[in-house]
């Protein structure tokens, strides 16, 4: 059956979680495939670009994910923040309210244990950093399109703590290039990302929403 589409390509009734899910899917496997040296260079290229840009380099309190499982590794931006100065935080999960805490990171191997799904997360002596003083934040994600928006896990964690954030704050998100498709089936009140970011290019979409 045809997934029905509104002409700016957002999924329709309740076949949008078919439609998500079906993606997810897809991209996980496809991202799983990936030969660990391939994943190793892909990822070491995403940092670099990431870190090599403008407004990263400007920010002062970064919020960055962290890895999971097949994802690119994020291990050397974090490293980067905290070599050029800057507050980093990384997300904790409170589970009871299903929102993402800031929490900040000065040293990755006495901050950081595997909490909620087995994600590294800042342990509860991490200081909470204060969501208005966030000016760039790493998103993660399944799939992107061109346009900026994405899809996660289904968990909706980034997608309440986006409205949350300062208004100025850089949404970035980095991807293997395979994660990348055409378009991401979408709600009405998906939000999209700054730039997207790959081993071979960066697309930065506009206007934000």
């Amino acid at each position: 059956m045809t997934t029905p589409l509104l002409d700016s390509g957002t999924v329709v009734g309740a076949t949008l979680r078919e439609a998500k899910r079906a993606l997810r899917d897809r991209i996980v496997r496809e991202r799983d495939a990936l030969s660990a040296g391939d994943r190793l260079d892909a990822s070491a290229a995403i940092a670099a670009a990431i870190a090599a840009r403008a407004d990263f380099r400007a920010a002062g309190t970064v919020l960055l994910s962290l890895s999971f499982r097949s994802e690119w590794d994020t291990g050397p931006l974090l490293t980067a923040a905290l070599a050029t100065g800057k507050t980093l935080a990384a997300p904790r999960v409170h589970a009871e309210s299903r929102m993402l805490e800031a929490c900040r990171v000065a040293d990755p191997d006495l901050d950081l244990a595997p909490g909620f799904r087995g994600i590294l997360e800042p342990l509860p002596h991490c200081a909470p950093v204060a969501l208005a003083a966030i000016d760039w934040v790493l998103i993660p994600g399944v799939a992107f399109d061109p346009h900026g928006y994405r899809i996660g896990y289904g968990g909706g964690y980034y997608d309440r703590l986006l409205p949350l954030l300062g208004g100025d704050a850089r949404r970035i998100s980095g991807a293997f290039e395979l994660q990348v498709v055409d378009r991401v089936p979408t709600a009405p009140h998906d939000l999209t990302v700054d730039a997207i970011v790959t081993e071979r290019r960066t697309m930065e979409p506009q206007p934000r929403l």
